[in-house]
């Protein structure tokens, strides 16, 4: 079993490194400056964390966060940024469908030929070149959204083969993959559609603003608090109302949070923004807007309705124990017919006088 764990510890973990260097390589393509391959020192990090972890952990995973998607983000996002803040996407058409004839052109040309050196296997290596120029001379925009769309993919197969840590089990993981698909799906939609926008892809400051909050919104994807379920102590409980609220409620909080202040939050500001001093105004646009405020309203309602419930369940027990000394201090002959709502307690030294 821990040879299992150490597998899909390593295994996830060069799936990492993989894209990430996939992601370098595009970016010194783009760019046409080999020094951007300095960007894949950054994982040399996760070589580090990768050490540690089979050193100390023996593979298993920490609690509350995961220190490898972590280090994961942190190698893929600085080369996600550079190819969203390159320009020279406009002829994207017309290179796909030139490239698409210069590929049917190949096929088209001496079938015999290309058979027989399929069955000899000699010209193996050049049809290898053939297939990673045809994959470097794809049009930049569908190359960095394959990018966006396999790293939303990697973070949540990787969140699922990392090995779990000891206070989450199957259910809350399970739980929490749930809502890292929702996440990445209207993660990849709003960076998708605002940045498609001609007006915003042609104001330099409006798309650093959108990517910046695109980097905050992944903070939440090395986050398991969201299904976190923790028994308060009795000490946090004698503490106060806002602190036990905290303490009885912290795994709907932090969700509440989560969506409020990391993702459907800011991304409803972005789009107002957009709509409302841009004058970007489209069907898409304004739908998604929508569905950000009511996300966030339903949100703030939950909250609401956690508060009052968790009000009402402290009072309850108060009312409860009153009766009850009510109920010791009566005499013994009214004592009939009076049921207690909560369990009586022993009856002390100090009570003894109050027994019949």
């Amino acid at each position: 079993m821990e040879g299992l764990v150490l597998l899909n510890d390593l295994v996830t973990r060069l799936l990492f490194v993989l894209h990430s260097l996939v992601g370098v390589w595009r970016v010194t393509k783009v760019k046409g400056d080999p020094w951007y391959w300095l960007l894949a020192l950054l994982n040399l990090l996760l070589f580090l964390e990768t050490v540690l972890t089979v050193k100390f952990k023996r593979g298993r995973g920490y609690n509350w966060f995961s220190p490898a998607i972590f280090l994961y983000l942190i190698n893929i996002v600085p080369s996600l940024w550079l190819l969203e803040m390159h320009h020279g996407t406009q002829y994207c058409d017309v290179q796909s469908e030139g490239l698409s004839q210069n590929i049917s052109r190949r096929e088209d040309t001496d079938p015999t030929l290309m058979s027989k050196e399929k069955v000899n296997g000699v010209n193996i290596i050049e049809t290898a070149k053939v297939f990673v120029h045809n994959l470097s001379a794809v049009c930049e925009t569908t190359w960095t959204l394959g990018l966006h769309q396999t790293f939303l993919l990697l973070l949540i197969i990787g969140r699922w083969l990392l090995p779990i840590g000891g206070t989450i089990t199957r259910d809350q993981l399970s739980e929490l993959l749930l809502m890292f698909v929702g996440t990445a799906a209207d993660i990849l939609e709003f960076t998708s559609e605002t940045l498609g926008l001609n007006n915003v892809r042609n104001n330099p400051k409006l798309v650093c603003i959108i990517l910046a909050l695109w980097t905050w919104s992944m903070l939440q994807f090395p986050l398991d608090l969201a299904v976190h379920h923790i028994e308060c102590p009795l000490a946090v409980t004698r503490r106060g109302y806002i602190k036990q609220f905290f303490c009885q409620c912290s795994s709907s909080l932090w969700n509440i949070g989560i969506s409020v202040f990391i993702q459907d939050g800011p991304f409803l500001v972005v789009r107002l923004i957009l709509i409302t001093y841009f004058k970007v105004i489209n069907q898409m646009l304004v739908f998604f807007a929508v569905k950000n405020f009511l996300v966030v309203v339903l949100h703030l309602y939950r909250l609401v309705v956690l508060a009052l419930g968790f009000r009402a369940s402290l009072r309850h027990p108060s009312e409860a124990t009153n009766a009850e000394h009510r109920y010791l201090a009566q005499p013994s002959g009214s004592k009939e017919g009076l049921s207690i709502p909560l369990r009586a307690s022993p009856v002390t030294s100090e009570d003894s006088h109050l027994t019949p």
